[in-house]
C-alpha cells in the first residue's frame, strides 16, 4: 500500500491521475507535501487550511494548488459542504473515531509481534481500531521460535494469525526463519528496520537521522551514544513513545504493514 515514493513521477502534472479531493473536516490529520508540515485542520474557509501540530503550532495553507498527504498518498483538500456537528474525530491511525466505543469481544484471530516496544507502539497509533474489530497483539520476545509458535497457534479458517517481524529483508537471519512458514492461514510481513525505534520519523525527535550502528555494538545502546542520551534502553524508548502522537509520525513502511496486517486477521473468511 505504501511501497514506493508517492511524490516520484512528477505525480502532480496534468494527465496523471486524478487526486482525490477530501473534504478538510476538523481533527484530520494531513501533511503539507511541500514542507513536510504535519498537523491537524483545525479551521477550513473557502481559500485556506489551518492545520496545527502536536505542539500547538499553526499554519495557513491554501486550498489550491497546495496538495497534501494522507495516509502517505496524495490528496487535495476542499472545503466540507456543511460544517460537521462538534467535527469528525480521528483515531491516531488517521480512522474516522468510533464515539462511545466499547470493546468488542476478541477474535479468535492474532497479530503478534517481535517484543514489547513494537507491542506499545501498535498499541499507541492503532489501538482504538484493534479494540473496535476485537483484535488482540501479542509479542514472542524474538522470532527464533516463530515456526514452533505459528504451529501451537494451530491456524485455520477464521483463527487467522499475522505476524510483524523487525529487519525483514533479504538474506537475513529473520526472512529464513520467515520462510519455513506456509499457511494460507498465517501472514508474515516485516519492515526494513533493524529495531522498531527506526520506525519513528527522526524529525519527530528533533534529530536528523538514526545513527549507524557499528558492527558488534548493541544497537539500542550504539545508537543512545551517538545521539548522547545518556540514559538507559528504558528511559529511551519511553522518550522516543511519547514523541509519536499520530501514524504520521512514522515511516510509510512501518504503516502499510500493520494496514495489511490488520486487514488479514479481519478479513470475513
Amino acid at each position: 500500500m505504501y511501497d514506493g515514493d508517492v511524490l516520484a513521477g512528477n505525480w502532480r502534472r496534468p494527465g496523471k491521475g486524478k487526486i482525490p479531493q477530501v473534504p478538510a473536516e476538523p481533527d484530520l490529520v494531513v501533511e503539507d507535501a511541500d514542507s513536510g508540515f504535519c498537523g491537524a485542520v483545525v479551521a477550513c474557509d473557502k481559500e485556506a487550511v489551518t492545520l496545527e501540530d502536536r505542539f500547538g503550532k499553526r499554519r495557513l495553507f491554501p486550498l489550491a494548488p497546495a496538495a497534501f498527504l494522507l495516509e502517505g498518498r496524495p490528496v487535495t483538500l476542499v472545503r466540507p459542504s456543511a460544517p460537521a456537528a462538534g467535527g469528525t474525530r480521528r483515531s491516531a491511525s488517521g480512522s474516522i473515531a468510533v464515539e462511545g466505543l466499547r470493546a468488542r469481544v476478541a477474535r479468535e484471530s492474532r497479530i503478534y509481534v517481535e517484543g514489547v516496544h513494537d507491542a506499545a507502539l501498535v498499541e499507541k497509533i492503532w489501538g482504538h481500531d484493534l479494540r473496535v474489530e476485537g483484535v488482540v497483539v501479542e509479542y514472542l520476545e524474538g522470532v527464533n521460535d516463530l515456526p514452533a509458535i505459528v504451529a501451537e497457534f494451530e491456524p485455520s479458517t477464521g483463527r487467522r494469525l499475522g505476524v510483524l517481524v523487525d529487519h525483514l529483508v533479504p538474506g537475513s537471519k529473520e526472512s529464513r526463519i520467515a520462510a519455513q512458514v506456509s499457511s494460507p492461514d498465517v501472514l508474515i510481513v516485516g519492515h526494513p528496520y533493524i529495531d522498531i525505534w527506526q520506525a519513528v520519523k527522526p524529525s519527530v525527535l528533533r534529530i536528523p537521522a538514526w545513527p549507524d550502528v557499528p558492527r558488534g555494538v548493541p544497537w539500542k545502546e550504539g545508537v543512545i551514544a551517538a545521539l548522547g542520551w545518556r540514559m538507559e534502553p528504558a528511559a529511551a524508548w519511553r522518550r522516543i513513545l511519547g514523541a509519536v502522537s499520530t501514524f504520521s509520525d512514522l515511516e510509510p513502511e512501518l504503516l502499510g504493514r500493520v494496514e495489511e496486517l490488520i486487514d488479514f486477521v479481519t478479513e470475513a473468511s
